[in-house]
Parts: structure tokens; C-alpha cells; sequence
């Protein structure tokens, strides 16, 4: 029996990028909302969007594609067969631009407690915490669904930027999560917005080249991710200022995508 047009089911099939935004920007933006208001804490509010972006990607891809593709989504997220140089490039290559980054500016600073433990910090914040607890699973959504079906119509760098802005609207409250939504300036939240919105771009793109480069292994972009999250100034504590995590993507795309360009120029075929 087949579903009728107007079922919410037939809809999602129709139209499963804008269904997963619909869905999953609603529902995030209500949890971490209903988070800040009522517990003063955004972090309830991170972990009930993990779980609404993993249920939604699993919904809007059985629903579009069946079981199979649900099946195949998950393998993705367990695909470890890539090159050894992505390995390094997901968990080393940012915090290593961030801080050469910060050396060069002048804002570099020795870790306070040495670098052993630092580093044992880091490698806990993007392996268990960040990657395998989380962003793997945040990327299996935004990259192993949105973007790589935006990326089958438009290619990858109109899907990256495309892939962008439900990226950065899922985001929009945690300009509030330090101090709330009364207290915090409105100067300040359209600075961490007009931010938001620019780096997004850049980040996707970041994801959406390694995502290619290692033959669709959500777990070398959940890493990617991870890493990101585990170089800023909170974590890796070895810079003043916000804006170097920012610089090193950036940077890093440029070599990933100088990298990947290099290498499909040598396996073209020589001309006769």
C-alpha cells in the first residue's frame, strides 16, 4: 500500500533536505531554548540536538531511501579504510595551525599545567568526548545526509555552502549560552551571528572536501570535527583570543583543497 501525497512520510520522501531542516533546526532550537530558560545551562539542550540530528538523519533517509540506506549511512560512519595522512590531518593538522597560528601573531602562550597533560586533553576532548560520544554522529546528519544529497544535485561546493546555513541556524542559541537571554548584549549576539554565518561556509567545505577526499568516511569528518571543537582557546589552552581556531580552518582548507586538486591533476591522463 502506497503512502498518499500529502502524508507527512510521502513529504519527507519528496523532499528530504528540507524536511531534515525543518525537523531538526525546530526541535534543536526548542531544546536548547527550553535548556537555557529553564536550566540556565545549554548543554541538556547540546545533547538533546545530538540525538534529534541522529533521529532525524535516520528517519529522513529511511523514509527517502529505506533500510538499506540507513544501513549504508551507518557504515559510512564506521568507514576506517582511508589513507593514513587523513588520520593525521583530522586530529593533528588543527591544533597545530592553531597554534603556529598564535605563535606567529604573538598571541601564543605555554599550556599552564605542561604540555603532557595538554595533550592527553586534547586527545580526549576529540577522540571520546568530541568524536565518538558526538560529532561523528552530528556529522553523519549534516554531512552523510544534507550535504551529500545536496552534493548528488549541485556538486560539492554549492552543497557545502547550501549545507551551510541550517548549519549555522542550529547554532544561533548558543550566543546565549554564557549568559542567557537577558542578560547577554544584543552587540554581542550579532557579532557571535554575523560570525557564525561567515565561518560556516568555510567549515563545510573543510568537511565536505574530506568527506570526498576519503571516499564518504563520516568517521574521519566526526574526528574533523572533534578536532575543531577541541582547539579553541577553552580547551587548548595555549592562545589568547578567539580567532586563531578560525584561521587554522581556513588555512587548512586551502592545503586540503591545494592537496586534492595536485593529485587529481596527476591521475589525469597525459595528453597524446
Amino acid at each position: 500500500m502506497t503512502s498518499s501525497p500529502s502524508t507527512p512520510l510521502a513529504l519527507i520522501k519528496q523532499h528530504p533536505v528540507a524536511a531534515f531542516v525543518v525537523i531538526a533546526v525546530g526541535l534543536s532550537w526548542t531544546g536548547q531554548i527550553l535548556s537555557i530558560l529553564l536550566l540556565g545551562n545549554i548543554l541538556p539542550g547540546i545533547l538533546a540536538e545530538l540525538l534529534i540530528l541522529l533521529g532525524t538523519a535516520i528517519l529522513v533517509t529511511g523514509a527517502a531511501d529505506g533500510r538499506p540506506a540507513v544501513r549504508e549511512l551507518f557504515r559510512r560512519a564506521f568507514r576506517w579504510r582511508v589513507g593514513p595522512a587523513w588520520y593525521v590531518v583530522a586530529v593533528l593538522a588543527l591544533p597545530v595551525l592553531t597554534a603556529l597560528i598564535a605563535a606567529a601573531t604573538g598571541t601564543f602562550h605555554p599550556p599552564t599545567n605542561g604540555w603532557p597533560s595538554l595533550t592527553g586533553d586534547y586527545l580526549l576532548n576529540t577522540l571520546i568526548i568530541g568524536a565518538l560520544l558526538g560529532n561523528i554522529w552530528e556529522e553523519l546528519a549534516w554531512t552523510g545526509v544534507v550535504q551529500h544529497r545536496l552534493m548528488d544535485r549541485h556538486g560539492p561546493v554549492i552543497a557545502a555552502l547550501l549545507t551551510a546555513v541550517p548549519f549555522a541556524l542550529i547554532h544561533l542559541p548558543f550566543a546565549f549560552a554564557e549568559r542567557g537571554f537577558t542578560a547577554t548584549p544584543w552587540t554581542d549576539v550579532a557579532l557571535s551571528w554575523a560570525v557564525l554565518f561567515l565561518f560556516a561556509p568555510f567549515f563545510r567545505l573543510l568537511m565536505g572536501t574530506a568527506y570526498v577526499g576519503t571516499g564518504y568516511s563520516l568517521l574521519i569528518v566526526g574526528l574533523l570535527h572533534a578536532s575543531f571543537n577541541a582547539s579553541g582557546s577553552t580547551k587548548l589552552d595555549v592562545f589568547d583570543g578567539e580567532w586563531q581556531q578560525i584561521a587554522a580552518v581556513i588555512v587548512l582548507l586551502g592545503i586540503v583543497a591545494a592537496a586534492t586538486a595536485s593529485r587529481t591533476l596527476r591521475a589525469r591522463p597525459a595528453a597524446a
